[in-house]
């Protein structure tokens, strides 16, 4: 993990304790990336409630709750998929906030979407902010990390 990434992730716990939220993440490209950077930070354990990892369109559907017809008709790569995503588990976790993430690492296209389109949101009890991001594709992992990090500052911004 680069500096950027911890630095974002420590402010990221700190606002979430100062205003005593919990919260919970939902990934699909990332791989549980966003949940490991987050539970790096020293305290986190005060804030963080649990991460799923969800790959798979069926396990979206069982476990995190994503809609079929929405998979179906639009894709797990689409501002759909992560708004439900994010409200899902930030239901199944009883958290504050809930965020997800899911995307194209590349390098082969999905739901017609190049490697680099990644959708994010955050959800809280108010509102649920899907984002689409288009990342330089340089490679897998770099796709991932600037996902991550992308999903972690928006999330500050919302709860800010």
């Amino acid at each position: 993990m680069n500096n950027e990434i911890f630095e974002a992730c420590k402010a990221l716990v700190k606002l979430l304790k100062e205003k005593k939220l919990k919260i919970a993440t939902a990934e699909s490209c990332t791989g549980g990336m966003v949940a490991a950077y987050i539970t790096s930070v020293s305290g986190a354990s005060e804030v963080f409630e649990m991460g799923l990892t969800t790959y798979s369109n069926r396990i979206k559907n069982q476990k995190l709750g994503v809609d079929a017809h929405t998979l179906e008709t639009k894709g797990a790569v689409s501002y759909e998929t992560a708004t439900e995503m994010a409200q899902n588990v930030r239901r199944i976790a009883n958290a504050d906030i809930g965020v997800s993430v899911t995307g194209v690492a590349g390098p082969a296209p999905q739901d017609g979407y190049t490697a680099g389109t990644v959708f994010v949101a955050v959800s809280d009890s108010v509102a649920t902010t899907p984002v689409k991001l288009k990342i330089e594709p340089r490679d897998r992992n770099y796709v991932r990390e600037q996902a991550a990090l992308q999903l972690i500052l928006k999330t500050i911004e919302h709860i800010k």
